[in-house]
């Protein structure tokens, strides 16, 4: 029987979040804001919906009077993406 999608991972902008937060140590706002084409709305609610999960940090803070939101991808982040990955696998392979 095939494993459910996570549904949280499921949506597009945040699982381009989250491969993107993959790959690096940390992202800022507006790098994640250009890599993905999101509007800063909707790409500021993404990142509350996978923060409250538990599976990214954001860490706000102020350069040159400017505001800096940088994100990390947590140990649970990663072990859910790991996890979507594995379940993907399935539906390709048909197992």
């Amino acid at each position: 029987m095939l494993k459910e999608l996570n549904p949280l991972l499921h949506s597009q902008l945040r699982l381009a979040v989250m491969s993107i937060l993959l790959s690096v140590d940390e992202a800022d706002f507006v790098y994640l804001k250009e890599q993905t084409n999101a509007t800063a709305g909707n790409l500021s609610v993404q990142l509350d919906k996978l923060s409250e999960a538990g599976y990214i940090e954001v860490e706000k803070s102020f350069v040159v009077k400017k505001p800096r939101t940088v994100c990390r991808m947590t140990s649970k982040g990663r072990e859910a993406m790991a996890e979507y990955v594995e379940a993907l696998k399935g539906y390709l392979t048909g197992i």
